[in-house]
């Protein structure tokens, strides 16, 4: 999510066999394959909106947003803005700013409880009254870093009751993944140590709760020391599939020492990492790009290819090894993990900037992989082409109720929230609309990111990153999924 990139995925022309589970990515592979269209009606062409509750907004950290339009939503939904950078929360604290990946939970009394990242540096103060996550020393696991993350507690009418912060002291908390037992792992998207001699690089276990107060930041250093960005849990393994995001990034599986975890802190007693290899291709480059190492066509697209695991015996090093041991061994690389999501038995994951070159870039514009735990395969889904067409290259991905793909854009121009549905069909769900009135009416253009749905499937939660806010977004998804509500 470093990186500041604008351009667009399409897919190659070759069936997606070896898939056991049919999904939206491959009915649209599909759907290419045979020449078809793909582009959706959606639910609807996309127009500019206020918040429900926009009266609220008259003064944020970049100004007055009561008659703002925020966000473009097809016709019928609407949203609520919440929790914006710099607004004074439950703790008596701001708001910290960089909104990034995250999770919702079924709370008390049906509401919904969000943990909620922030993608700080140290000591970053971005808008000048804002000190990132704000915590006592002994609640901080670095006194200097500002990252970390916030939790809100959102009620039935869409309406925040409750915020604050939930994890202090980490840095650059980018993405991460829910867990099954109600807790959010939150990862730091960087190998660094800080000038108190902290080391950073690991995952923070954040249990989902509507009660005020900071967890104690404990480090999983057993599920590896490297540039996390997200991950996915598999309900029937207990594994803890990570995401790497650097140029030469690796994709690892975490088995915990307790077997299938069930409650929060069991993580943290340890466990075996392991990387991703691929059967009879030792250390394969899967760019497919003869820019970033790879080379041309080497993985076609559609194509399962069997994998095995190598063990990671260096889990928590002084230099920034992982990845160096886990290649060593054999491991495939892949150009900048990010996005990962678990569903109907597969792990899916983005490589962001894999794929051949792009007509303005050396690096690629993006690739889908999923990887089947039950058939250990992995096989590329989409990848983009040089010119591009439909949608930005995604970043975070989540998968709603009723089938459909959700993917946050990140890029230099407008920004999306796009789905596929269930025919193979791309549609824009919601677009950044903000015009900023501390830049001259600048489009903000910042990236969505931690899109996920309420427990009950009504309530979209999504962030933008540029100011921080978080938008709670309803309306008829019957029209989506009326055979599955």
């Amino acid at each position: 999510m470093a990186f500041s990139r604008r351009r667009f995925l399409t897919l190659a022309g070759a069936t997606a066999a070896g898939v056991t589970a049919i999904s939206p990515l491959e009915t649209f592979y599909a759907r290419i394959a045979r020449g078809q269209g793909v582009t959706g009606t959606g639910f609807g062409s996309l127009e500019p909106k206020l918040a429900v509750n926009h009266a609220e907004l008259a003064n944020t950290v970049i100004g007055d947003l009561s008659n703002v339009p925020l966000l473009e939503l097809p016709p019928g939904f609407n949203y609520t803005a919440i929790s914006i950078t710099g607004q004074t929360m439950s703790d008596g604290n701001p708001v910290p700013g960089d909104h990034d990946g995250m999770a919702a939970f079924a709370g008390p009394k049906r509401s919904i409880i969000l943990v909620r990242n922030h993608e700080l540096d140290a000591n970053e103060n971005k808008f000048g009254d804002t000190r990132g996550v704000i915590a006592p020393s002994d609640k901080k696991y670095d006194q200097i870093n500002s990252g970390g993350t916030t939790t809100l507690v959102v009620g039935q009418n869409r309406k925040l009751t409750k915020h604050f912060a939930s994890l202090a002291g980490t840095v650059r908390n980018c993405a991460g993944g829910p867990t099954r037992w109600g807790s959010w792992i939150s990862c730091e998207e960087t190998f660094s140590t800080s000038s108190t001699g902290v080391a950073h690089g690991y995952n923070f276990e954040v249990p989902a709760s509507s009660e005020i107060g900071l967890v104690d930041p404990v480090p999983l250093k057993a599920m590896g020391r490297f540039s996390h960005e997200a991950v996915a849990f598999d309900p029937k393994t207990g594994y803890i599939y990570e995401t790497e995001d650097r140029s030469d990034s690796c994709f690892y599986r975490f088995v915990p020492a307790v077997g299938i975890p069930n409650a929060p802190g069991q993580l943290a007693k340890g466990g075996t990492l392991y990387a991703l290899a691929i059967k009879d291709k030792s250390t394969l480059n899967t760019s497919n790009n003869p820019n970033l190492g790879g080379a041309e066509g080497l993985v076609p697209v559609g194509q399962p290819l069997p994998v095995e695991w190598v063990q990671i015996e260096d889990v928590d090093p002084v230099q920034d090894t992982v990845r160096k041991e886990a290649q060593s061994k054999g491991a495939a690389i892949f150009y900048r993990g990010e996005g990962a999501w678990y569903d109907n038995n597969l792990i899916y994951f983005i490589a962001t900037q894999g794929g051949p070159a792009a007509v303005d870039s050396t690096r690629g514009n993006g690739q889908v992989w999923v990887y089947n735990p039950r058939e250990e395969t992995i096989t590329l889904f989409v990848e983009a082409s040089p010119s591009g067409e439909l949608l930005d290259e995604p970043d975070n991905i989540t998968i709603a109720p009723f089938g459909d793909l959700f993917l946050c854009e990140d890029g230099g121009d407008e920004q999306f929230v796009v789905g596929v549905n269930q025919k193979g069909e791309l549609y824009q769900f919601a677009r950044n609309a903000l015009l900023r009135p501390d830049r001259n009416g600048e489009p903000d253009n910042s990236e969505f990111a931690g899109a996920c749905f309420s427990p009950d499937g009504d309530t979209l939660f999504v962030n933008t990153q540029g100011v921080g806010i978080t938008y709670c977004i309803w309306g008829p998804w019957s029209r989506q999924y009326r055979k599955f509500k």
